[in-house]
């Protein structure tokens, strides 16, 4: 069963599972989740703890006496494996695959890593963990998802925001759940009555939303044109290189320019199966490549690489202003590019 971390709370006053997989690229949650099993775990007489380092030097012999069968006397326990930031190899994840038959009832195994891939997802060892267990995603949320999640956070500690002082949070807080987390209980002792209004918010917390350059690259995909140029102007003012932004759009402008090519000979879906295009990434590129057409897409290639020239040769000239102008271009419905500055590589 797959859920989302904010739904592991209901899920354990429930029941416990046997194992647990918790995985994702939010911090916060991938801690509060642990955390959650270890206290519910402990409240039902799964006492012992213990940890181990999913690594080349990893003691299996010691995780497997884990899962030896349990005296009448011995107390439960949870086994937590923490993946490290290369994954799973092809030796550990037969081991993984080997302890999915020695599971028994006194003993909850919870296995923590960072954000899957596909082929990770799709490897036998987490495909038999998780048909015997929970998935719990511990992604941090998009920008759709993130005012559920202020709504979520609020209630727990009786916090009752406006809708504008809720989008205003979430707002302020992306890509940041922990300063969220903070700024949430900072309101909570300033305001014992829980009424949040824009005004409060203001007097009360300074911006904590943390962009990256993915956030921007999806916001043009989207051709959301005002929060692409909010991203790109804090990243600008937190000191991202240019060459950063260049290097990574010229990638997605690159895969837009073939997918497009392709398309004329294939349906949109079949090409996005074949470059392995996430499910939740086909939206964000489908809406591009209604939005730009062939020439468009061309032209847009021309300003990056106008771009790219400047930042190698004119290192006195600011490139922010290209790049700025470069999304907007890209988040442009159906506008007219001119013929003469196609240009590709």
């Amino acid at each position: 069963m797959r859920i989302f971390a904010d739904r592991l709370l209901e899920q354990l006053s429930k029941n416990l599972s046997s194992v647990y997989l918790i995985f994702g690229n939010e911090p916060l949650l991938l801690h509060e989740s642990r955390l959650a099993i270890a206290e519910q775990g402990k409240k039902q007489g799964f006492e012992e703890r213990h940890r181990f380092s999913i690594d080349n030097q990893t003691d299996w012999n010691a995780i497997f006496d884990c899962f030896q069968a349990m005296s009448l006397f011995s107390s439960q326990q949870i086994v937590e494996l923490e993946v490290g930031e290369n994954g799973v190899n092809a030796a550990q994840g037969k081991e993984l695959l080997e302890l999915s038959a020695h599971l028994n009832p006194d003993t909850i195994l919870v296995v923590v890593g960072g954000k899957l891939t596909k082929a990770q997802e799709n490897s036998k060892w987490f495909k038999a963990l998780s048909s015997l267990g929970t998935w719990v995603n511990c992604l941090t949320p998009d920008i759709s998802r993130l005012p559920q999640f202020v709504r979520q956070r609020c209630q727990k500690l009786g916090l009752k925001p406006d809708e504008e002082s809720l989008q205003m949070l979430a707002q302020w807080h992306e890509g940041n759940l922990l300063a969220l987390t903070q700024s949430l209980e900072k309101l909570a002792l300033q305001y014992p009555d829980g009424q949040l209004s824009l005004v409060r918010i203001e007097q009360s917390l300074s911006r904590h939303n943390h962009f990256t350059v993915f956030h921007w690259i999806d916001a043009l995909l989207a051709g959301k044109a005002n929060r692409a140029q909010r991203i790109l102007r804090q990243l600008e003012a937190e000191g991202v290189e240019g060459v950063i932004i260049a290097r990574s759009l010229q990638k997605e402008l690159k895969l837009l320019i073939q997918l497009h090519g392709e398309m004329q000979q294939a349906s949109m879906a079949q090409v996005f199966e074949k470059h392995r295009i996430w499910q939740s990434k086909r939206p964000l590129y489908s809406a591009a490549l209604q939005r730009l057409d062939n020439q468009a897409l061309h032209y847009c290639w021309s300003l990056l690489a106008d771009a790219e020239v400047m930042l190698k040769t004119q290192y006195e000239q600011p490139v922010w202003p290209m790049i700025q102008q470069l999304g907007l271009t890209l988040c442009s419905p159906q506008a007219t590019f001119p013929v003469a500055a196609r240009r590709t590589q």
